[in-house]
């Protein structure tokens, strides 16, 4: 088996520099007997060390504190950096917040007299800091009697909570199952 693959994968989800031991004692975990030696593992780390040192790569691998990591390569450095620096920061909410893009999300497109009606609290500041978030927006209308503002999720949300789509949402079903593991433990 190739095990240069794996060993990347491997090296490239440590936090920490990752020894050729470390790796070794993972991959008897995963394959048992069929694992490779030390000394396979060495040599498969090497064939990364040089697979990465050509022209076409923006990464490297580097040896570090007796392990090995991934790294953008030096010349990159600054593209990067700017880049990194660019990045808004994941967005941070308050439990009514969260509770009322909970409501939003699973029932949108809904208006703040119906998440006030799930919710049981004045939901208007909340609304007011999910659309500066650009977590929600507005959707039209209501057709009713003083035709309320109806609000929705947007791409932001979705890119913000790692979801491909609105079907990706638990169910109701798995979050009964979760409660009901969290209250047995």
């Amino acid at each position: 088996m190739d095990w240069k693959p794996l060993i990347e994968a491997i090296i490239y989800v440590a936090d920490e520099p990752v020894t050729p031991d470390q790796i070794t004692n993972a991959l008897k975990e995963v394959a048992g007997e069929n694992a490779p030696g030390k000394q396979e593992v060495q040599a498969a780390i090497d064939a990364l060390l040089e697979d990465y040192r050509g022209e076409a790569r923006g990464l490297e691998v580097k040896q570090v504190a007796g392990g090995y990591k991934m790294a953008t390569k030096p010349q990159h450095h600054e593209a990067v950096r700017l880049f990194v620096k660019s990045l808004r920061p994941p967005v941070k909410l308050s439990l009514a917040a969260l509770e009322t893009l909970a409501v939003i999300a699973y029932r949108q497109p809904v208006t703040i007299p119906e998440i006030q009606e799930v919710r049981g609290v004045n939901a208007a500041a909340v609304i007011k800091t999910l659309l500066e978030k650009k977590l929600i927006t507005t959707a039209g209308r209501k057709e009713v009697m003083g035709r309320p503002i109806l609000y929705r999720t947007t791409r932001e949300f979705l890119v913000q909570f790692g979801l491909n789509d609105l079907s990706e949402l638990p169910s109701l079903k798995e979050f009964e199952e979760l409660n009901k593991a969290a209250q047995t433990t």
